[in-house]
């Protein structure tokens, strides 16, 4: 999930999110994305764009009893789609070599707006109606989304998914020092050497990357900053967006819509102000049908990613969530390096295995 990034990196649509929504990274992210999925401590794990509570035990509560198969079913549905939204953003952003990653992550996000109004619409889900009061209180949540949705994609566009994973573990250094700053939360030793182990794979992956990219890398970790800055200033202004709304409540369908609608009149500005508009004009991809066909998938994996992590969080729980999204990188790295071709060592290839092996064992700690 680029917490959680790499993730619109990559989440997401972005993340991680999640292009890693590369999270172009593609953190949609990275990231992630425009996903809102809820994780153990409250983070977001933006490779994929992902709201995250750490309320495991009121969910627990609230769980009906899930046979072993539809938690197994879950998880591969997360996996599939966490996974393949970063993947698909990297191929949309690499290998169609498109250069205009705020489109990409407008489309995605429109995509989702539609989705999820036709879904309220038929009453398959609800959602709260967006007011004034409401739209005041979520525009500052909604403005260090978009730009985390937005150096993903500009990320993953220079930077291959493997390494995009490992430098998303330094959001959880962020985040970390924020809790302490902002929350008075104090974390253990255990906590902290996962976190060092961490720092240690990024600085290590960096110098021995074959393919470093100096722009990639710096909007990698503007990218990292805003999608810590995204998990602490939600948990902050999550309380007072309750209040303003009719049911007194906001769910995970409401933060979705939330985002995506308010982040289509930004990312117009941002398409003009990056001069996006001419390369548009001018690119023949657009009249591509199978470039429209990728684009869209993208949307729609990207959403998907929303919809399986709250159906794989309420099937297990919010550690097995953490725990399973920390692993999920694994495969993931190695896909990325596989499916693109990315030139590699024995150095950086063991850099990115010690990342992400730093990344489960900073999910334990967490659990403890």
């Amino acid at each position: 999930m680029e917490s959680p990034r790499e993730e619109r990196g990559i989440t997401n649509h972005h993340l991680n999110g999640s292009v890693d929504q590369v999270s172009s990274p593609i953190s949609r992210a990275i990231a992630s994305r425009s996903t809102l999925g809820v994780k153990a401590n409250e983070e977001i794990d933006v490779e994929d764009g992902r709201f995250g509570k750490d309320r495991e035990k009121g969910l627990q509560s609230r769980r009906r009893p899930a046979l072993h198969n539809q938690a197994l079913l879950s998880g591969l549905a997360y996996c599939l789609s966490s996974c393949g939204m970063i993947l698909v953003n990297k191929y949309v952003l690499s290998s169609y070599d498109f250069n205009a990653g705020i489109s990409l992550m407008l489309y995605q996000n429109f995509v989702a707006v539609v989705v999820v109004s036709g879904l309220s619409f038929l009453g398959v889900i609800t959602t709260e109606p967006l007011t004034w009061r409401l739209i005041k209180v979520w525009l500052p949540v909604n403005v260090i989304f978009v730009g985390m949705l937005v150096t993903s994609m500009f990320s993953l566009k220079y930077i291959n998914v493997a390494m995009v994973t490992v430098l998303k573990n330094v959001t959880n250094v962020i985040t970390a020092v924020g809790e302490m700053y902002l929350f008075n939360k104090h974390h253990d030793n255990r906590v902290w050497a996962a976190l060092f182990l961490m720092i240690i794979s990024a600085i290590s992956g960096g110098f021995t990357d074959l393919s470093f990219h100096v722009t990639g890398y710096t909007w990698q970790f503007i990218n990292c900053f805003l999608t810590a800055s995204y998990s602490l200033t939600l948990r902050r202004l999550m309380d007072t967006a309750k209040q303003v709304t009719k049911s007194g409540d906001l769910n995970e369908f409401s933060m979705v819509m939330l985002n995506n609608s308010l982040s289509l009149p930004l990312g117009i500005f941002l398409v003009i102000v990056f001069n996006e508009v001419d390369y548009l004009l001018q690119t023949p991809l657009l009249r591509s049908p199978s470039f429209w066909l990728m684009m869209t998938f993208s949307g729609f994996l990207g959403l998907g990613i929303s919809f399986t992590s709250m159906w794989f969080l309420h099937q297990t729980g919010a550690t097995t969530y953490s725990l399973v999204g920390s692993l999920n990188k694994i495969p993931l790295s190695i896909t990325g390096i596989l499916l693109f071709k990315v030139p590699t060592s024995l150095e950086n290839s063991a850099s990115i295995l010690f990342g992400l092996l730093a990344g489960v064992l900073f999910a334990r700690a967490k659990m403890r």
